[in-house]
């Protein structure tokens, strides 16, 4: 809050209603010689203190001066409310010993002290402790903002309210039934949702308290940017009827722009056009003005025709309306934007997430009827366009492709978005078909001079065979898109049973393996290799095994993929590496210096940036010399972004570590690249070692990928060999080097020990 001087008249706000007096001023009496208004500060923050008395110390009101009360909790202040009197506002703050000790605090001022009189406007430093509405309206709470929004002319221009509104409650006290009319009026409104039910009520109210029925006009100066039009010179729109009654009801919802050629509507513009330039309340001419207040500077004003002269108490009545009315209005225009938001998408318009799951929610109760089904689109390639063209343009396409969807697909379809270029479609079964919904993205888009073209990948649930909520429908939906992109762009996938059951699986394996592998339940096992001139071990590969809590293992081929998929890779593989440097290093200690350990990267790990951070680091804790450390990569991996491999690649070989291809002859090599890889391994696919007996075409990859490395310089290693046939043949077609059951089986670091140890290398059965 500004510790600004006061300044020597009501500051001039936007929100201000200086025209609105609630009673007459007395200026013949020097403001020294009436007593001043009593203001109890409740607060547990003694700045707040500090700063209000500070902001407000000098402040005249109603030529009156300010005298504050101060109390640091809601007991003390109980406790000062029943010996002090004539407090006319309570700041209280909401959040003190309790969340709710401000509210609570209310409660007590009302009910057991029976303090009605008092204005009470809460402030709270924290928004999330909000009052409901239920809480505003049963406790007679004169206001509520936040700290950080009431600035020294918004705290004087609440308080200046507080002030007014109590003076006239006070004076109007003799009168109580007309004041509890008000209150039960502005219940009544408060009840209402939405700004046209509650614009109606208020026509309503405010002719009953003028004892006549409900008539004339509630209308606002819409902006330009509201109607499609500017009104003036003065930059605003015209007069726009917000809700009409009795003789003026067939003015609902028009404009009063003079095209009537009718008296009656003449004056309800013209009192509309003055009440809202003047920013007050009147009574002349047989027609009663009243002026409401509103944020952002959209103000309304009702204008009933009187059968009669209004008395000076109905117009403070009529004035204390206004006042509270306003505060209504606010509310009710806050909470409509408030659920236009939590809805809707700002950008497009449509449904958001949350409005789409309470619409299928709808549907499932009656899908039984109708086959409903629900359908994701989404953009191809729209995070590239975003890119290339950028965020504008991005907005402007997912903008026309809302449009598109609303326009040409069949009435009766529910349309939202639900993600960044996700769309989502939801309807009887016959009008939410693929081939509809692919036909529109035929037609490119005209976007900002541009035509573009667009394409859509869709996944659809049909809700006849979903168990779930709306939620559960979305996400099903969503594993459909995904396994549509997987197979094909601009294809289409119907979510099924069985795949949300693979999911589901995938997901508790992935939870299993992060707890199991924090349980240490991940261990390795090592398998020989072995050089076939001498039948000798030069090395062994680290193959990476869990055995579950249970005792069973788990496949590699089923764990492995879900940590990469998770990217718990990363972490797991850091510590493959490190254990596999420790073994080669115990092995090293036993007498075997000549030993090369293999370890298997995946690509997840590889692109992780700080992946030669961590290999180095591996390498400087064990103290595991790199010559004798080898990772093995699969050829597919090679294969993808080599460009990019390359580089990562040149600075693993700087680090002294080799580098072996693992699956080679199963993908697409291009020799260009595997010579740009600078690799210094092959290991031929034991797909191609198990045909070598049977296949011509086996035996020919196998000796295609020792004669390729016999030219470009690079070891060869058979994996997967399993009979003596096998390297017999390997051993002809001069492959030196293999592995497999018929040496070893990956064995536990003690084993692998004592297998060593054999200097005849008993081979497994």
């Amino acid at each position: 809050m500004p510790a600004s001087t006061p300044p020597s008249g009501p500051p001039q706000d936007d929100h201000m209603m200086d025209d609105l007096v609630f009673a007459p001023e007395v200026a013949t009496v020097a403001a020294s010689a009436r007593p001043p208004w009593r203001i109890l500060i409740v607060d547990d923050d003694a700045d707040v203190h500090s700063t209000t008395t500070f902001a407000l110390g000098n402040v005249n009101m109603q030529g009156r001066p300010l005298a504050f009360l101060h109390a640091y909790s809601a007991a003390e202040a109980f406790a000062l409310l029943r010996r002090e009197s004539d407090v006319a506002v309570i700041l209280l703050d909401v959040v003190m010993e309790r969340a709710d000790a401000g509210l609570q605090l209310v409660r007590r001022i009302r009910d057991e002290l029976g303090l009605h009189d008092v204005r009470i406007i809460l402030r709270t430093g924290q928004p999330g402790y909000a009052p409901e509405m239920e809480a505003i309206r049963g406790y007679d709470i004169n206001d509520y903002r936040t700290k950080s929004e009431l600035t020294r002319t918004r705290l004087y221009t609440a308080v200046a309210a507080a002030i007014r509104s109590y003076e006239q409650i006070c004076a109007l006290e003799a009168n109580r039934i007309g004041m509890e009319r008000i209150v039960a009026a502005c219940a009544q409104l408060m009840a209402l949702h939405g700004v046209r039910d509650v614009a109606y009520g208020i026509l309503a109210q405010a002719g009953g308290l003028v004892g006549q029925a409900a008539d004339g006009v509630l209308c606002t100066r819409e902006t330009g940017s509201h109607v499609g039009t500017s009104g003036g010179a003065d930059g605003y729109g015209r007069l726009c009827v917000v809700a009409a009654c009795g003789a003026s009801r067939d003015l609902d919802g028009c404009q009063l722009d003079g095209q009537y050629d009718d008296r009656h509507v003449t004056r309800l513009a013209l009192a509309a056009e003055k009440t809202l330039a003047q920013r007050a309340c009147s009574a002349d001419d047989g027609m009663l003005a009243l002026y409401f207040p509103g944020k952002a500077g959209r103000d309304f004003a009702a204008c009933i025709p009187l059968g009669r002269t209004i008395s000076d108490v109905e117009h403070r009545l009529l004035k204390v309306f206004c006042g509270m009315v306003a505060v209504c209005l606010d509310n009710c225009e806050l909470v409509t934007d408030l659920n236009k938001s939590a809805f809707h998408d700002p950008l497009t318009g449509l449904p958001n997430r949350t409005r789409m799951v309470e619409l299928i929610d709808a549907r499932l109760v009656k899908a039984a009827d109708n086959g409903a089904v629900l359908a994701l689109v989404d953009l191809d390639h729209f995070a590239e366009t975003n890119d290339a063209l950028g965020h504008r343009f991005g907005d402007l396409l997912l903008a026309a492709v809302g449009q598109r969807l609303c326009t040409r697909l069949a009435p009766g379809l529910d349309i939202g978005r639900i993600g960044s270029d996700i769309f989502c479609v939801l309807g009887d079964a016959e009008l939410v078909q693929p081939a509809q919904l692919q036909t529109l993205f035929r037609d490119s888009f005209h976007i900002d001079g541009q035509d573009v073209q667009v394409s859509s990948t869709l996944g659809l649930v049909r809700l006849l065979e979903h168990d779930g909520s709306g939620a559960d429908a979305l996400k099903d939906a969503d594993i459909a898109l995904k396994r549509a992109k997987l197979q094909q762009r601009t294809g289409h996938f119907y979510f099924s049973r069985s795949m949300g059951v693979e999911i589901r699986e995938r997901v508790r394996m992935m939870h299993a393996l992060r707890s199991g592998f924090r349980r240490g339940e991940l261990f390795l096992h090592y398998q020989p290799q072995i050089d076939l001139a001498t039948n000798r071990a030069f090395g062994a590969e680290a193959l990476l095994r869990w055995q579950h809590g249970d005792g069973h293992l788990v496949p590699p081929d089923r764990f492995i993929p879900i940590a990469e998929y998770s990217g718990l890779i990363v972490e797991i593989g850091e510590w493959v590496l490190r254990q596999a440097c420790a073994e080669l290093m115990r092995l090293r200690a036993a007498g075997h210096v000549a030993f090369t350990m293999s370890v298997n990267v995946s690509q997840v790990q590889l692109r992780h940036p700080h992946f030669l951070d961590m290999l180095r680091r591996a390498l400087d804790d064990t103290g595991a010399p790199p010559a004798f450390i080898e990772l093995e990569i699969t050829e597919s991996m090679a294969m993808e972004e080599p460009a990019v491999l390359v580089e990562t690649l040149e600075h693993v070989k700087r680090t002294g570590v080799s580098i072996a291809i693992d699956d080679f002859g199963t993908g697409f090599s291009s020799l260009s690249h595997l010579q740009r890889l600078q690799v210094d391994r092959l290991k031929i696919d034991r797909t191609f070692v198990t045909e070598i007996t049977g296949s011509a075409r086996g035996s020919s990859i196998a000796q295609m990928v020792v004669q390729l490395g016999r030219n470009l310089g690079l070891s060869v290693i058979a994996e997967g060999v399993e009979d003596e046939r096998q390297a017999q043949i390997l051993r002809q077609l001069g492959c030196p080097l293999a592995q497999g059951f018929l040496y070893a089986r990956p064995l536990s670091p003690k084993a692998l020990l004592a297998w060593l140890a054999d200097e005849t290398v008993t081979r497994a059965a």
